[in-house]
């Protein structure tokens, strides 16, 4: 069974809810406001089975001007409209606003419902399908059918069924393997039970027991049970109106506008860029910081206009533009949403979201581009795009939120990015070659100038470079990129210290002078005055770049980095595994009469010897591990 949303669209008092009756023999204006003054106000939803066995959800819209925000969010997520003109009457203001909001949010199917056709004479109706043929051209609408309907007789609702459930084999199952989400359109309590919200359920599906997140406020709730269309059920499906009761938040209201959905799954921002069409039918141009009202989904929000491409886009044009929001929106990339003048409020224009996490920047031709890029839909080249623009590594989770596309297909187009050398794998983040040549070079500049000031010290750890750069990565992150670099001869590691692959230390004969000192001072000091590089070297600089240059040549480095030379190293190991293995164990004082040397000195020794394991300590003596 396919799940499918019709909903009504056309002016106020057009019989837009007379006809659901008609075709479901439910009433969907519940309240009483509504029912006093003969007009939709609210939302109306029901339902309708097919012969075919289908079931359409049915949205019943308000027509009245002043409700045009509710029409607009209840066109979210509709498969195919009715769109209703009333016969006695004909094209009216909000049959054309209503139809301008249905091609901006990208609805692409549509049945056109002439009513109260028992009103007039059929030559009187001749003359409103010629208007209705002519309204409809160029738009999404032209070329569908028209059926003549009187909802009081029932005359032509058979047919509207029966073209409804032809409707119904077309129009494609929706996905429900990709990440769920509802735009919410109503939240109310329930004594007994809990918070109940309801919406159409755009994408993916929701089983009871589910963890879910509220956005804008990022809490996370849990699904405890779950209705479509009053009947309590395991799982909702995207396509269906849904009501799902969930677990009371800890803080904060739900209301009309909120998104429900999979945590990661969408993306909070304050700035877009979308490419936007403005309306031929109204006399507004979007200017350089325009107020607008911006409406997707459920929510409507305030925001100045910045056009990109020139200084106004005019009345039946289009552009990109950058929007920046008065209030965190919440969507995904590709969104389609409605534009509405701030006062009068009218409907101006829509469009859809190129660039969800945009950022204020200079305009040029190579930006411009990059938006084109992202308007053409192609997954590997957004991808690209995303990877290259966020500066950092990136989360798998955060492409499929930017570009709103499944797991599956996003893993895909990282496949074949990857085979491609244009992205790379660091430990399950992935980091786009541009990027990384970015990082390259921050690196190379790094090292460059420690290479120059310290000319005899090796270069830096991984480490001590991790904390120099101007990249969030960790230590596991950040040896995985220093072992691509050298494995492309841009570094070499020497020990524990990465340089650059064309550095070469090379003491000068001043230097070599000194470091035959150094060694002729170490072994005339052997254990009796054992020193750290800092005390050695006092203040002479030159003195401390060269014992740092000969650790691991000619000395060795131990404990809170004291030094000796390395052949004396070398003879305290073997005095103390020797005087072990002939005796099974030793003590500091034993061992301080092996060494000649100071009690201070020898447990120096001894608590380096315990910290890499070649000896234990058993009460006052050691052993060997």
């Amino acid at each position: 069974m396919k799940n499918i949303i019709v909903g009504t669209a056309g002016h106020i008092d057009h019989g837009k809810t007379t006809l659901v009756k008609a075709l479901t023999g439910r009433e969907t204006d519940t309240l009483s406001e509504e029912k006093q003054r003969g007009i939709s106000i609210n939302l109306g939803f029901t339902y309708l089975d097919l012969p075919n066995g289908n079931r359409i959800g049915i949205v019943d819209v308000p027509g009245h001007e002043k409700f045009v925000k509710n029409m607009m969010a209840g066109a979210t997520g509709i498969d195919l409209v009715l769109f209703i003109i009333a016969a006695d009457e004909g094209v009216m203001p909000q049959s054309k606003e209503h139809l301008d909001i249905l091609t901006y949010l990208n609805i692409k199917k549509g049945i056109i419902v002439l009513t109260k056709c028992d009103l007039v004479e059929d030559d009187y109706l001749e003359l409103v399908e010629d208007e209705l043929k002519d309204f409809t051209k160029g738009t999404f609408l032209e070329g569908s059918e028209i059926v003549k309907v009187d909802s009081i007789s029932k005359r032509g609702i058979d047919e509207l069924i029966n073209l409804l459930e032809k409707e119904s084999e077309i129009i494609e199952e929706k996905e429900s393997d990709v990440p769920e989400r509802m735009h919410i359109d109503r939240a109310f309590p329930v004594k007994g039970i809990g918070t109940v919200i309801t919406g159409t359920l755009m994408e993916g599906k929701v089983t009871r027991g589910d963890e879910l997140f509220i956005y804008p406020v990022e809490e996370k709730v849990k699904v405890r049970s779950v209705q479509v269309h009053g009947e309590d059920v395991e799982t909702a499906y995207a396509g269906q109106r849904t009501a799902i009761n969930i677990s009371t938040l800890k803080k904060n209201t739900i209301s009309r506008g909120d998104i429900i959905a999979k945590e990661g799954s969408v993306v909070t921002t304050s700035i877009i860029d979308a490419k936007v069409m403005v309306s031929k039918n109204r006399d507004f141009s979007i200017k350089h910081w325009t107020r607008i009202r911006l409406a997707l989904g459920t929510r409507e929000i305030l925001c100045r206009a910045v056009p990109l491409e020139s200084e106004e886009i005019l009345p039946g044009d289009e552009g990109f533009v950058q929007f920046r929001l008065e209030e965190p929106l919440v969507c995904r990339n590709r969104d389609r949403f409605v534009l509405r003048s701030y006062s009068p409020v009218e409907t101006i224009g829509g469009g859809i979201i190129i660039d969800p996490l945009s950022k204020k920047r200079h305009v040029d031709d190579e930006l411009i581009e990059k938006l084109r890029i992202k308007e053409s839909g192609d997954l590997d080249k957004i991808i690209l795009q995303f990877t290259e623009t966020e500066d950092n590594l990136v989360e798998l989770k955060d492409i499929i939120s930017y570009t709103g596309e499944s797991e599956v297909e996003v893993n895909k187009e990282i496949t074949k990015l990857i085979s491609e050398s244009l992205i790379l794998n660091i430990d399950k983040k992935y980091l786009n070659e541009k990027i990384l040549g970015k990082i390259k070079a921050n690196i190379k500049e790094v090292l460059e100038k420690h290479h120059k000031d310290n000319p005899l010290s090796l270069g830096f750890t991984k480490d001590e470079l991790k904390t120099k750069i101007n990249y969030d990565v960790s230590l596991k992150e950040m040896e995985i990129i220093l072992d691509i670099l050298i494995s492309r001869d841009i570094l070499r590691k020497n020990n524990d210290s990465y340089s650059l692959k064309e550095f070469n230390i090379g003491l000068s004969k001043k230097q070599e002078k000194m470091r035959k000192d150094i060694i002729g001072e170490l072994k005339n000091n052997s254990f009796d005055k054992i020193e750290t590089i800092k005390s050695f070297a006092g203040k002479d600089k030159e003195k401390e770049q060269i014992l740092k240059y000969m650790i691991n040549k000619d000395i060795v480095i131990f404990g809170d980095n004291n030094i000796l030379l390395k052949e004396d190293y070398d003879k305290a190991v073997k005095l103390v595994k020797d005087y072990i293995e002939k005796n099974g164990n030793i003590t500091i004082s034993e061992y301080r009469d092996l060494l000649n040397s100071s009690r201070k000195n020898t447990l120096l020794l001894m608590d380096h010897f315990d910290s890499i394991k070649l000896t234990k300590r058993v009460d006052d003596s050691r052993i060997l591990v």
